[in-house]
């Protein structure tokens, strides 16, 4: 289901290239992690039927037609949210990706060195252990104790984290520093609060 959609005439498709019916910029982004996954372009046509379907529909320019994602590969981009730019001129959709993005198989269209944003694919991971357990995870193993031995790792992990800082090697400060932020992610879910939660406040505080 769309969030959040746009006025077909908010757009200003008036500024397509010479080459004409491209449309639009439309960058595409997950959802979840903001990872950025592809570019590709709207006209009005494929605009409409983007939010009326909710499965991201492209100008193809190869193609000449519209086109939906993942039409024969079945990897759909599932619309959350549409944005538009302070020039009316690009529009921004955060979609649920469904398998890979890129046709060589990648996630994204672009080859980023690592996800930039895998501490929000993390949260995900531990949201999904949550929705669906399994048997002898970690997760599952820790959830059965409750919330005190949840928060008490938490407090070993911080303790850990600063005799490494102090006291031992910068791979294993990562290491220490790793494990307590995982913690704090399972103990954020467990609360029932998210990174982004604790994000909004930072900005919150920034202002």
């Amino acid at each position: 289901m769309i969030k959040k959609k746009i006025d077909l005439s908010q757009v200003d498709f008036g500024k397509t290239p010479p080459s004409g019916g491209w449309g639009v910029p439309v960058i595409i982004q997950d959802y979840k992690t903001l990872e950025v996954l592809m570019l590709g372009y709207m006209n009005a046509e494929a605009l409409e039927k983007t939010q009326a379907e909710g499965k991201v529909t492209f100008f193809s320019r190869s193609k000449n037609r519209l086109w939906t994602k993942g039409e024969t590969s079945n990897n759909f981009l599932f619309v959350k949210e549409l944005f538009v730019d302070c020039d009316n001129d690009t529009i921004l959709i955060k979609a649920d990706a469904v398998g890979p993005t890129c046709h060589t198989g990648s996630r994204s269209c672009f080859k980023t060195d690592f996800n930039q944003n895998f501490i929000f694919e993390l949260e995900n991971i531990i949201n999904d252990r949550y929705e669906n357990p399994v048997e002898g995870s970690y997760i599952n193993k820790m959830r059965s104790k409750g919330l005190n031995k949840i928060a008490q790792k938490v407090g070993e992990e911080g303790v850990e984290t600063v005799i490494a800082a102090l006291a031992e090697s910068e791979e294993e400060l990562i290491g220490e520093a790793s494990d307590l932020v995982f913690h704090l992610l399972f103990l954020l879910k467990e609360k029932g609060l998210s990174i982004q939660d604790i994000a909004k406040n930072l900005e919150k505080r920034h202002k």
